[in-house]
């Protein structure tokens, strides 16, 4: 297979549909609407306001990957562990509902955290005050982790299945306790996981507009709520894409760093 020409099929794919958007991209952040070169749009996103929303979206996507993170760690090592005789079929009901539209998954959160919808509605009949769940930060933060949360507990299922079970038995043997044991070898081991979990969660988390739009109601703006209205609804695409090239920075600034953090892919053992 010394032949370069099977991999022509893929070159002109990635070059149709990956090199020319962003080339276009580029040319539009770059430009005004005369095409002539600037860096306006690029001075208007570090104004207070799109500062402020920019804050917001790393605020809210580091909290949502933190609590991803801290729900899907335990459920990974669960899938992972023989003691769980059942563990296929949790799988199987983990993934099924990333079979649904992503849009459809996210209408469904409308009908449990609205005024009248089924937590309100239990509440109720049990004669409690209701709550005020949907339009708010926390419902956004919701509504983030359970779209993303598979995002971070295949990766480290994946991880954590091919550990050799060779080495917790022989810590075990040396006399080091279950916390001695995930602290010292499996945490350590897991760590390639565990980060590529964080960059799959993080990264839509802090470019998300569905989500923010129907359980942020509008009061939660996001950076990918500003980019979507300047396509859409303004239609300046300059500062659309001044703003997404801003964002395509910071993410890939982001993987550089957790790549550094995971330098030889193998765990910190």
């Amino acid at each position: 297979m010394k032949s370069k020409l099977p991999a022509f099929p893929y070159l002109v794919f990635m070059a149709v549909f990956i090199l020319v958007p962003l080339l276009l991209v580029a040319y539009y952040g770059f430009t005004d609407k005369q095409g002539t070169f600037t860096l306006e749009f690029f001075r208007k996103f570090l104004e207070p306001l799109y500062l402020k929303v920019f804050a917001r979206s790393i605020w809210l996507a580091l909290v949502s990957t933190l609590l991803c993170l801290v729900i899907g760690y335990p459920l990974a090592m669960i899938l992972a562990g023989d003691t769980f005789k059942k563990k296929n079929i949790l799988i199987v009901l983990f993934i099924v509902p990333m079979w649904m539209n992503f849009l459809v998954r996210t209408y469904a959160w409308l009908t449990l955290l609205e005024n009248n919808g089924l937590i309100n509605s239990f509440l109720d009949f049990l004669h409690l005050p209701k709550l005020e769940l949907l339009y708010n930060n926390r419902a956004v933060v919701m509504g983030m982790v359970y779209n993303f949360l598979p995002f971070m507990v295949l990766p480290i299922h994946s991880v954590l299945v091919k550990i050799d079970r060779s080495l917790i038995e022989a810590a075990e043997d040396l006399g080091a306790d279950r916390l001695r044991v995930f602290s010292r070898v499996t945490l350590p081991l897991s760590v390639p996981g565990v980060l590529s979990g964080i960059t799959m969660v993080f990264m839509p988390s802090i470019t998300t507009f569905v989500i923010s739009r129907l359980l942020g109601g509008g009061k939660t703006t996001l950076v990918g709520d500003v980019i979507e209205q300047q396509f859409l609804t303004v239609y300046n695409w300059n500062f659309g894409a001044a703003i997404s090239l801003f964002m395509m920075a910071v993410i890939l600034l982001s993987m550089a760093l957790l790549s550094r953090i995971d330098r030889g892919k193998e765990g910190l053992l």
